[in-house]
């Protein structure tokens, strides 16, 4: 019986991940492609009525990119370590949560020409979002 509530859960996702990949526009799809032409094991998401999220592998690590419907790229999520961040980051990330567990690090780069940091951290049962600019100031979502 586990067996095959598992096969069903397995087949159910694949499914589902099946259905995210074809309901992207071929536009996005394509921009993706031209934009990151080494990507691997990429997975799709629409994270809103008007933008797509692609999941995928890249020189090793797990990254992520946003593209509108038309296929204009919005931003690219990439992984870093605490001391690949910009001094005044740490400083700042340290003045305020020191001590706190770290989920995960990711270095924002916008179509806009902007950065920003985000670093997730663990705070009881849920996960925190900070984000700051390269200065060490809080930067907004």
């Amino acid at each position: 019986m586990k067996k095959t509530m598992f096969i069903a859960l397995v087949l159910i996702s694949a499914f589902a991940t099946g259905f995210a990949q074809s309901k992207t526009p071929s536009t996005v799809m394509a921009a993706f492609k031209e934009k990151f032409p080494s990507a691997t094991d990429v997975k799709w998401g629409k994270e809103s009525a008007k933008e797509y999220e692609a999941a995928f592998k890249l020189n090793g690590g797990n990254y992520s990119a946003s593209f509108d419907n038309a296929g204009v790229w919005l931003e690219t999520e990439s992984p870093l370590k605490f001391d690949q961040l910009p001094d005044k980051v740490q400083n700042a990330f340290d003045a305020s949560h020191k001590g706190q567990t770290i989920k995960a690090i990711s270095k924002i780069e916008t179509s806009k020409g902007t950065m920003k940091y985000e670093i997730e951290v663990k705070q009881g049962s849920k996960t925190l979002e900070l984000f700051y600019h390269e200065d060490g100031t809080k930067a907004s979502e």
